[in-house]
């Protein structure tokens, strides 16, 4: 799945909203009582990372007069999340912090019957995209002499990544698709987890965001091989991308923020105008520019239309994998 780069300059551009009418409709409601800000996955990945850092600027700015309290709902490779927002008594106070097993997991799970459609568009904060880490005590530097570690190894080559059947094992899937790969893969709750064994050697690779392993990284732990963008990404100019070494991939997982089905206008957009001056406050644009992650505002008719894309490529991804 490709996220061209124009895209993202266009809707970026396109989409630096006006606040004043939102504000207008914004000032008739107020949040009455702290707002459940539920996370998609678990303590410590990317969804984590950024859920508290949004936290953190909206409290540091005086931006709303509830605090947004996180609340990790990693299980069942986000569906604990899923339900948890569909089912909600309090949709005016409830946020639901997402990555893209709002597109996945869905769709794995049909019995589960979320129709991710239904859900109230609020924000997307950006795109985060992957890249392949290993540790260096395994003396790989290129991705062609992790491909070479990986045949050796025979069938026992092991992997870990965030939940089963999600981004991380997607983008797995094409690794091991791509180079006649047999690799084990074991699924965690959330990219700080995968990270952190990655760290204790447990696993042997991963395809973690760069925000979840940055520190290690800054430690000088982790090496990273290949990134999954379209194109080098600043923070590691060293590392080519796949498509510069023949593979026609690229894989962006979504940072965005949705309500629940039932949100009222009233609430939508005072949550939206919210989530824009988060987005234009030098914090947040900073953040994107730190951790690597690419600017992709989108307004509540655009995020439609991308769900509604999204869910077309990652049924076929699944479809690919065998999910």
């Amino acid at each position: 799945m490709t996220i061209e780069r124009r895209v993202f300059l266009g809707l970026a551009a396109a989409a630096m909203l006006s606040v004043a009418p939102l504000q207008a409709v914004a000032q008739e409601w107020q949040p009455r009582k702290p707002i459940d800000f539920v996370i998609m996955a678990g303590p410590g990945g990317g969804a984590d990372q950024i859920a508290r850092f949004i936290q953190s600027v909206a409290e540091q700015n005086d931006m709303t007069s509830r605090p947004l309290v996180p609340n990790n709902k990693g299980g069942g490779s986000g569906a604990e999340a899923l339900i948890a927002l569909a089912n909600t008594n309090d949709p005016d106070h409830t946020l639901l912090v997402t990555l893209n097993s709002f597109f996945t997991t869905p769709l794995r799970q049909e019995n589960l019957g979320i129709d991710i459609t239904s859900f109230t568009p609020i924000a997307m904060m950006g795109v985060d995209p992957f890249v392949l880490w290993v540790h260096k005590d395994q003396g790989i530097s290129t991705v062609e002499e992790f491909v070479e570690a990986a045949k050796a190894a025979d069938g026992e080559w092991v992997m870990g990544g965030t939940g089963k059947g999600q981004e991380d094992s997607i983008v797995i899937a094409f690794l091991a698709g791509a180079y006649d790969l047999r690799i084990k893969y074991i699924p965690y709750d959330g990219g700080g987890a995968v990270a952190k064994d990655l760290a204790g050697q447990q696993v042997m690779a991963t395809v973690n965001n760069p925000a979840e392993a940055k520190g290690f990284y800054d430690s000088g732990d982790f090496v990273p091989l290949l990134a999954f963008s379209d194109e080098r990404l600043p923070a590691y100019p060293d590392v080519p991308t796949a498509k510069e070494k023949g593979q026609d991939f690229s894989y962006y997982n979504q940072r965005a923020v949705v309500g629940p089905p039932g949100m009222s206008e009233e609430a939508a957009a005072y949550y939206r105008d919210l989530f824009t001056r988060i987005y234009e406050t030098d914090a947040w644009q900073g953040y994107l520019q730190s951790e690597s992650l690419s600017p992709l505002w989108m307004n509540a008719e655009e995020q439609r239309a991308y769900w509604d894309t999204q869910i077309t490529r990652h049924r076929e991804l699944l479809a690919a994998m065998g999910e």
